[in-house]
């Protein structure tokens, strides 16, 4: 009698294998990532100090660059405002300029009125064209009270996160657009903040079921009329011909109807949406899964700094893979 896996084990397909086609350059940026090399620019210098103040108030000592840069470094090294502050000063100490350095007070106040600088918000690819966007949402856990109650005294506490919004250009992996919500925040209640920050055309729109609905479509068309939205239905979607909103839902209902989930997966080109869990990935490996900051606006100017620093090293070394061919034969 056969046994009863060896229907599986026939029509088992070993998992998908790629190599990197540019290893050479691809390590060589990945070795930059971790270069200490710092220089200091003249532009840069002559902005240490913070502009005159016009209104009313006391006149603030350090420009929001030096904030940014302070901060930015910490972020890199995984260090906290204290050694972030005594990083730089050593910093500035080894390359013989006598410029003043944010304490840690000050960066943990200025953190929560940070705005992003033109040169932090700067593309590193720039697109040739329409893009195709993915996008998807992850949480980050948030250090207060109740975790440390929870860690010195083993108290049970509700544990808080956040969550992190993410649009990625799918060719080049760069993160163009993100947002930090509350825990309770939709999915689908961020898709017009984070259009907002896309300044290019969008060719095809990629995202999972929470994105489902006629809103997400609605919204997408708004930005781009002419572009493609993937977007799996839920298993009881029904078709609408009547609505007034697009027919491309109808469509992909129609075609998982006809030819089931995996074939319109294939067709749509649904399975890039993986690489916006990639960079997901990516920013809970280097930046990390917790936002050190406590204020929520704090932990915002976190999040951007973060995406920024995630954008820098992906233009150091950018791995270029191509799918190997493997035989799907039958095993035994």
């Amino acid at each position: 009698m056969p046994h009863k896996h060896n229907a599986a084990r026939r029509h088992h397909i070993g998992k998908m294998k790629f190599k990197v086609t540019n290893w050479q350059e691809y390590e060589a940026g990945l070795r930059r990532r971790g270069s200490l090399t710092i220089w200091i620019t003249p532009e840069a210098l002559a902005g240490w100090a913070a502009p005159r103040r016009k209104t009313r108030g006391g006149q603030p000592l350090y420009s929001d660059l030096v904030i940014e840069t302070t901060l930015m470094l910490g972020m890199v090294f995984g260090l906290r405002l204290r050694q972030s502050e005594g990083f730089l000063n050593s910093v500035l100490e080894f390359m013989a300029l006598a410029l003043p350095v944010p304490d840690h007070t000050t960066l943990s106040r200025r953190a929560s009125t940070w705005k992003p600088s033109a040169r932090s918000n700067d593309p590193q690819h720039v697109a040739d064209g329409p893009i195709h966007v993915l996008v998807d949402s992850t949480g980050l856990k948030v250090y207060g009270a109740g975790q440390w109650l929870e860690e010195k005294h083993g108290v049970k506490s509700r544990r808080g996160w956040r969550k992190l919004h993410l649009a990625v250009d799918a060719d080049s992996g760069e993160i163009i657009a993100h947002s930090l919500t509350d825990q309770e925040a939709g999915d689908a209640s961020q898709l017009d903040p984070l259009l907002d920050q896309i300044d290019d055309e969008i060719s095809q729109f990629t995202a999972d079921g929470a994105y489902d609905g006629t809103p997400t479509y609605d919204a997408v068309l708004r930005h781009s009329a002419g572009a493609g939205v993937v977007i799996p239905p839920r298993s009881n979607a029904v078709e609408q011909p009547n609505a007034q909103a697009c027919c491309q839902r109808d469509d992909h209902i129609a075609s998982i109807q006809i030819d089931g989930r995996l074939k319109w997966q294939a067709s749509t080109g649904y399975g890039k949406r993986a690489l916006v869990e990639t960079a997901m990935g990516r920013y809970k490996g280097v930046i990390g899964q917790r936002l050190r900051a406590w204020s929520f606006l704090a932990q915002q100017t976190e999040a951007a700094m973060g995406v920024a620093i995630l954008n820098r090293m992906l233009a150091c070394g950018r791995p270029k893979s191509v799918r190997c061919q493997t035989s799907t034969g039958a095993t035994k």
